[in-house]
């Protein structure tokens, strides 16, 4: 196996899908104290969700709380050609890591995203083992701090 050509600095965003979001709020907000930020709804890939927040600054976490708009009961991530992958993409499908159909693409906060697939396959046998998983390109001030940290600045 070659050098990983990338660091995980941490978590930035979980999302949990559930046939009814409500149910999700009622432990996340209610419960467990997360705050609601905004909102996203998109037909196109059948999701309307809650985005909910824990920290702030370049350590705050988004838990976005999704359910299904129509009766497909599923969430999908629309299927694009997949773009010319950085090296990070890259070097995790040559381990044999499997991508969802969609490449890299603008997320809804605006960032760099891509979902490692739930399910593996012969070609590409690592995968979510039966969890959508998000990967999201850090912004430079979150890189900068997780930086800081590294090097034991005081924040």
């Amino acid at each position: 196996m070659s050098a990983r050509p990338f660091k995980v600095l941490g978590v930035q965003q979980i999302a949990i899908g559930a046939p009814n979001k409500q149910r999700l709020k009622t432990l996340w907000v209610d419960m467990l104290g997360l705050e609601v930020t905004g909102t996203f709804q998109s037909e196109r890939e059948n999701v309307d969700e809650d985005i909910c927040a824990i920290g702030s600054g370049p350590f705050k976490v988004e838990v976005d709380l999704m359910q299904p708009i129509g009766c497909k009961k599923q969430i999908s991530k629309p299927a694009a050609p997949l773009r010319m992958p950085p090296a990070a993409m890259d070097w995790m499908m040559q381990q044999g890591v499997r991508f969802a159909p969609g490449g890299i693409r603008k997320g809804a906060a605006g960032f760099d995203i891509c979902f490692l697939h739930p399910k593996g396959c012969e070609e590409f046998p690592i995968s979510g083992e039966g969890v959508l998983i998000e990967l999201v390109q850090a912004p430079p001030e979150v890189v900068s701090a997780f930086g800081r940290l590294a090097q034991g600045a005081a924040f």
